[in-house]
């Protein structure tokens, strides 16, 4: 729950590629091509902050196997390298940094690895990824996130590995204990394309493989077409698997994954092709705001510095929302639901617009459709509506929507299908003092632990354009 909180994080993307100009390094590249001029992680930590974002990833190992650390179990690293005379760390300067601007950090640790030799050798490979993990898990502080992915080919000896994730995140579990663990079967990144879906679902049967190897490549490979089918968490698709799979229920999280620029490393080509800011908000309403938290990738350049152009737009981006959600226009509004559960104030509608996350109102067991009605005690003009599911007892409501009241009947202004941790509307500027909410469809008693109404002035006018 701390972790989906967080909303919106960077992913930094910075190895030899940045050097080489390629997307996937081969595993050959001689360390000595690894030269920023300008390293700066503290511009990184400033841009992150300033843009809104509440973490930073970074990619202490890609699939070249090149470590931004001076790792103790391979020379492929930076110590071979000639930036800092090979005495330098880029995984310690960017968790410093992180502390520094109040971040959270995390950090990627490729499971494929181009160079190592013993790639392949399964048992000697999976000990020695477990030493590095030791090594980022006990050097760098407080670790919050650690980044896997299903990213699997063949070694230096031609063969192919099979990844213990089990102890992977068993070490991870011993060592950082409150770090959340994104990779298959723990959480998902669904796609590249930073958007999460209309009807998004948490609460899902975990999929587990008839012979109940999970991390074995082909089967994360059936894993990723089940979780993305677009009936993905449905009652109906729920249904089917646990009576006739008996997979367990769990709760996954849809992580919203996506770069700034078309690719995932720094090339100076791309240059004219960092993604709009209406494009980034877009991604933003249709991943933070759909309950998915989104992971920004933004690629240092080759001096070590967040490029001019990207810093200029994640800045733009953190002041549009930050003037955006700088006031709640329902926060204490005059709030009445037409059933609270048990009558009882501790489940009372008012608990939704109180600023509190940790209050909600709830209805009566065996309802499965009620509504809330709010009056904000005189008209307000609004774009943006946001609520959110009390979800520490699960994603309940199916279908709602949210209604305003226009002197003589009730007008729909939204309408949408699951809630879950978080979903924000944007819609035409409404002028109104009583909204509605009508939960249409819920799997079992709605909760709800927050309703918001925000205006969003026009984007010119925030930049002062």
């Amino acid at each position: 729950m701390e972790w989906q909180k967080l909303e919106y994080i960077a992913f930094v993307h910075f190895t030899v590629n940045t050097f080489t100009d390629k997307e996937w390094g081969e595993g050959t590249e001689d360390p000595k091509v690894f030269l920023p001029t300008e390293l700066d992680c503290r511009q990184w930590a400033r841009v992150c902050k300033e843009a809104g974002m509440k973490m930073m990833i970074l990619t202490a190992k890609h699939h070249d196997g090149f470590c931004l650390w001076p790792s103790r179990f391979t020379e492929h690293s930076v110590k071979n390298s000639l930036w800092r005379e090979g005495k330098g760390d880029v995984v310690r300067e960017a968790a410093e940094a992180c502390r520094e601007y109040g971040l959270k950090f995390g950090f990627y640790l490729s499971p494929w690895d181009r160079h190592e030799k013993c790639y392949g050798d399964s048992p000697r490979y999976n000990e020695y990824y477990k030493n590095q993990l030791r090594e980022l898990l006990t050097n760098y502080g407080k670790i919050h996130e650690v980044w896997f992915d299903a990213a699997c080919g063949e070694g230096p000896n031609g063969k192919m590995q099979i990844y213990d994730m089990e102890g992977y995140v068993g070490v991870m579990r011993q060592l950082q204990p409150g770090a959340a663990s994104m990779g298959p079967y723990d959480g998902y990144a669904k796609d590249e394309s930073g958007y999460g879906r209309e009807t998004e679902w948490m609460a899902v049967p975990r999929f587990i493989p008839a012979d109940g190897s999970l991390y074995e490549p082909r089967n994360v490979g059936q894993a990723l077409g089940y979780i993305n089918r677009p009936d993905f968490g449905s009652r109906a698709l729920s249904v089917e698997v646990v009576t006739k799979h008996h997979y367990p229920w769990d709760w996954w999280v849809s992580e919203n994954i996506v770069s700034i620029r078309p690719g995932w490393f720094y090339h100076a080509s791309q240059d004219n092709e960092v993604k709009s800011l209406e494009k980034l908000l877009d991604i933003y309403y249709c991943s933070v705001g759909r309950g998915g938290p989104l992971l920004l990738n933004i690629p240092p350049d080759r001096r070590g510095r967040i490029h001019e152009t990207d810093a200029q737009r994640l800045r733009e981006m953190g002041k549009v929302l930050r003037a955006t959600f700088a006031t709640d226009l329902a926060r204490g509004a005059k709030a009445t639901a037409s059933q609270v559960r048990h009558g009882h104030a501790a489940y009372a509608a008012a608990n939704t617009v109180d600023g509190d996350h940790y209050t909600y109102w709830m209805a009566d067991d065996g309802t499965e459709a009620t509504a809330l009605e709010y009056d904000l005690g005189g008209e307000k003009t609004f774009n943006r509506v946001v609520l959110q599911e009390f979800v520490r007892r699960g994603q309940r409501v199916e279908e709602f929507a949210v209604e305003v009241w226009d002197g003589q009947e009730w007008v729909e202004a939204a309408h949408g299908t699951t809630i879950g941790y978080k979903r924000i509307f944007c819609i035409a500027d409404v002028k109104a003092q009583k909204v509605r909410v009508r939960i249409l469809r819920s799997r079992i008693c709605p909760t709800l632990a927050s309703f918001g109404l925000y205006f969003a002035p026009p984007v010119s006018e925030i930049l002062g354009q």
